[in-house]
């Protein structure tokens, strides 16, 4: 954990311009990052985004903030094409599936879940579910309405946005005028009670065949996709927060609406920075499902697919991921991922000898500069592909030394292997993967030590016996005793 606090600066999508982070509360941060839709497998350019956020949730962590990190899950109310009408993407693959809506979310929960845990992202401190705050949601809504912003129409509720815009500009985030979202809007089917085609809902009125539906004062009904973040983001991170993260197609209009909502109901902005990671191409297209350009992640680690050469470990993809800033487009290639994989070997195998290396009693590079280096990098907007190209100059000064072209001395080496260790595994949140070789090694030697561990417990020599024992287990090898024999773990 560091201490160097104050010199983060942040993109803010809000104002357009990098500015340094100052969090309401000192030393603490507050962080929500929109999460899934679970009404299918998380594709890879959602995993690009939750990485990211990941990557800045680590080192903020690293700089010593204590840090909330909400993510929520979406279970009810995202309609088809992201729109007020239509029908549910989980019910409607609940129906296609024949099986009941939660099912659904419970399969594609874990299958996130899953492929979080591959890719080394740490959890957050609080995974709310939309379906889990109902009662927030109808009370924000209450609110919204007794300030005047939003009107009820035949058992639903839509939010206001000419009035709310006599007061605030809504499209500020986007960049976009109403002036010219009225122009560009029309009158669709089904959406005549609505004052204004701009309107959007924060509660749905259900028809008979929606299965997923709960009282309100409106009657039965459900929630707007928009509302759902904004309730929740409120509820454990306070009316207004530091971060707010997602991918670059929810600024608008998810992320419109969510400031639009947050200062109808309290008359404060919610949000002091925005955050937003730019999309994944696939062999420099728009990934797409219809298209037949489309990966998911596991067919990615696999290599069963047609438009990749093989498959690559997750943590080869991820340190791939780092090789692009989070604001810029990633384009996944063969190519690109071959030489992600060698030079992520080449850091793995740099560290690996960076911690057996034997100090000399004076240094020729300067570590404070490689450090200093990686902090920049860190500090410019968690820059990780600057991050990525100081730890290769590390790697350089590395080789040099294993080559006896270059000297450090104790006290350097010493911050050397701590600070690479902290950047690539803490930060970065790197792992070296465990080959099966290796456990076909580690089950080799286990089972010599417990073939001499049972010849001195044969011989009644039991101070070897337990030496052996004790030494496995600060090792974290627990050796157990049965009428069978020994057996580890």
């Amino acid at each position: 954990m560091s201490t160097r606090k104050g010199v983060l600066a942040i993109y803010n999508t809000l104002s357009g311009k990098k500015e340094l982070f100052r969090p309401i509360h000192e030393g603490q941060v507050g962080m929500y990052v929109c999460g899934p839709t679970v009404y299918s497998n998380v594709h890879l350019g959602n995993c690009r985004t939750f990485i990211s956020f990941d990557l800045a949730y680590r080192y903020l962590l690293h700089l010593g903030y204590k840090v909330r990190y909400v993510r929520n899950i979406t279970d009810v109310g995202h309609l088809e094409n992201d729109a007020d009408e239509g029908e549910d993407k989980i019910s409607k693959k609940a129906r296609a599936e024949k099986v009941e809506p939660m099912e659904i979310v419970q399969k594609y929960t874990l299958d996130f879940h899953d492929v979080m845990t591959a890719f080394n992202a740490l959890p957050p401190n609080i995974e709310p579910t939309a379906t889990g705050h109902i009662i927030e949601q109808i009370e924000l809504i209450n609110t919204i309405i007794k300030n005047g912003f939003a009107y009820e129409s035949n058992g639903s509720v839509y939010f206001d946005v000419e009035k709310y815009n006599a007061n605030q500009p809504y499209g500020e985030l986007s960049g976009r005028k109403i002036e010219d979202l009225i122009a560009n809007s029309r009158v669709l089917d089904g959406q005549t009670e609505k004052r204004a085609p701009l309107d959007f809902a924060l509660w749905k009125n259900a028809s008979d065949e929606h299965i997923m539906k709960w009282p309100s004062p409106w009657g039965l009904g459900f929630p707007g996709w928009h509302l759902e973040c904004s309730a929740m983001s409120a509820k454990y991170l306070g009316e207004v927060f530091d971060i707010h993260g997602g991918g670059m197609d929810l600024k608008f209009p998810h992320h419109e609406c969510e400031i639009a909502q947050g200062c109808a109901a309290t008359g404060k902005k919610p949000v002091l920075y925005w955050m937003h990671a730019n999309m994944l191409t696939l062999n420099g297209k728009k990934m797409s499902k219809s298209a037949g350009n489309s990966l998911l992640p596991a067919d990615l680690f696999s290599g069963e697919n047609m438009l990749l050469s093989k498959g690559f470990h997750p943590m080869v993809v991820r340190f791939f991921m780092m090789q692009a800033h989070y604001r810029n487009t990633l384009d996944f290639t063969s190519e690109a991922l071959n030489a992600a994989e060698k030079g992520f070997e080449k850091l793995m195998l740099a560290i690996e000898n960076l911690m057996v290396l034997v100090p000399s009693s004076n240094s020729s590079i300067n570590t404070k500069v490689l450090i200093d280096g990686f902090y920049a990098a860190m500090d410019d907007d968690f820059n990780a592909p600057a991050l990525v190209a100081c730890l290769f100059d590390a790697v350089k000064q590395i080789n040099a030394i294993v080559e006896g072209r270059a000297t450090i001395n104790k006290e350097d080496l010493s911050i050397l292997q701590k600070e690479i260790s902290v950047f690539v595994f803490e930060v970065l949140g790197l792992q070296r993967p465990v080959e099966k070789s290796d456990d076909q090694r580690l089950s080799n030697v286990m089972a010599l030590v417990l073939e001499l561990r049972g010849s001195a417990r044969e011989n009644k020599d039991w101070v070897t016996s337990d030496k052996i024992r004790d030494g496995l287990s600060n090792a974290g090898i627990v050796v157990s005793d049965g009428k069978d024999g020994a057996s580890w773990k």
